[in-house]
């Protein structure tokens, strides 16, 4: 039986571990926190990753901790006025599976308990990947726990490792090029429906557009919680003093951006008591995804910036064609080159289109003009035909 040593135990690390359990290899995943915490906010899973999650067994254990919104609606800033309203109530005949909203903390659990349950796959924590090498056919892990350094032996190594991968640096594939900071600040909170009253726990994404900021909200746990990301430009080159990965608010900052707002939109700003922060980052596309028995998923193979809500999604993918890739080809090396072949452009072209979204969502003057003209005039089936290439693979 091959084995895979995954590090991070993230959503990447953690499908990917059940995705090639599944197949028949044994999966080992390190993780250096050394408790899984619940951390983060409300995630979206597209079509695209619930279609996988589904071919895994694990959606059905997923989809009762998530809510299916019944549509996108999307508002200008500024008055709240509807530019289009995207039906997602038949998501699952149109895509082939359901669009659905998580927090990320529930999803992680569900994950867990899943690959608890399987006899393939072992969860070791407080254990940091800190090297790597050959040895023979084999990849041989160097890995760290508390004072002590191990070893461990297996047939491929993949780096889940998130944006600043330790696995993707010493793999060489893109070690010149440090995560960049991205010129915006994504605000995150949670809070209870009953803080906005009973219409801001309907099932829908509500995305407002504004002059260099966004505002998104949507149901988490049955609609009990209302999750919100408000993103706004900073003019900060490198990275942003004083905001570390997560960390609090400057509330300040935050008012500032939405202070011509509609009034409800207003309302969502002010009313959580707590506010995190998250500076965003990016890195280029990578021309390859593996090198040897090494391989990378997720964020550590293609961080991108949120505006497509694809950062799990497209985690997920790289699991199934993993998964794919090594159950068609029992030379690891060759079906971990075909992985790449197979996930590199797909994942290159959604951090190019989540970019180039980043554009659409903070237009001001005429040229937000010209965009709101331009979702109205399109309509709602035209616009929902443009996302059939991410949904929909």
């Amino acid at each position: 039986m091959r084995r895979a040593l995954i590090a991070g135990a993230g959503v990447a690390g953690l499908v990917s571990a059940l995705a090639l359990a599944k197949t028949g290899l044994e999966a080992i995943v390190f993780e250096r926190a050394p408790a899984l915490e619940e951390f983060g906010a409300g995630l979206q899973l597209s079509p695209n990753a619930t279609r996988v999650l589904a071919s895994l067994g694990a959606l059905d254990a997923i989809a009762p901790l998530a809510t299916a919104p019944r549509a996108i609606r999307i508002l200008r800033g500024r008055d709240d006025a509807a530019l289009c309203v995207l039906d997602l109530s038949n998501a699952a005949a149109r895509w082939g599976a359901p669009y659905l909203v998580i927090h990320r903390a529930d999803l992680q659990r569900a994950l867990v308990e899943l690959a608890a349950r399987q006899p393939g796959i072992e969860l070791r924590l407080g254990t940091e990947l800190v090297g790597y090498g050959a040895n023979g056919d084999k990849a041989q892990a160097v890995f760290k726990r508390g004072l002590l350094t191990t070893s461990e032996e297996g047939d491929l190594i993949i780096g889940a490792d998130g944006l600043r991968s330790k696995v993707r640096e010493k793999l060489g594939l893109g070690a010149g090029d440090a995560p960049a900071f991205a010129g915006r600040i994504a605000f995150r909170a949670t809070l209870e429906a009953a803080a906005l009253g009973r219409a801001a726990s309907a099932a829908m994404v509500t995305l407002r557009l504004g002059s260099r900021a966004h505002l998104v909200q949507y149901p988490l746990r049955q609609g009990a919680y209302i999750n919100l990301v408000a993103v706004i430009e900073a003019g900060w080159r490198g990275a942003p003093p004083g905001h570390p990965w997560d960390g609090e608010a400057d509330r300040p900052a935050l008012a500032r951006a939405f202070a011509d707002w509609s009034a409800p939109a207003r309302a969502l700003i002010e009313t959580p008591r707590k506010w995190r922060a998250w500076p965003l980052y990016t890195r280029p596309p990578l021309p390859s995804y593996a090198s040897g028995r090494v391989a990378l998923t997720g964020d550590a193979a293609h961080p991108m910036v949120p505006f497509l809500a694809q950062g799990a999604a497209q985690a997920i993918e790289d699991a199934g064609a993993l998964a794919r890739a090594l159950a068609a080809d029992e030379d690891t090396a060759r079906a971990l080159a075909a992985y790449s072949a197979a996930r590199a452009p797909r994942g290159a072209r959604v951090q190019r289109e989540a970019l180039a979204q980043t554009r659409v969502y903070h237009m001001s003057g005429p040229m937000a003009l010209a965009r709101d003209l331009a979702m109205r005039g399109l309509g709602p089936d035209r616009l929902l035909k443009r996302y059939d290439w991410l949904y929909g693979a």
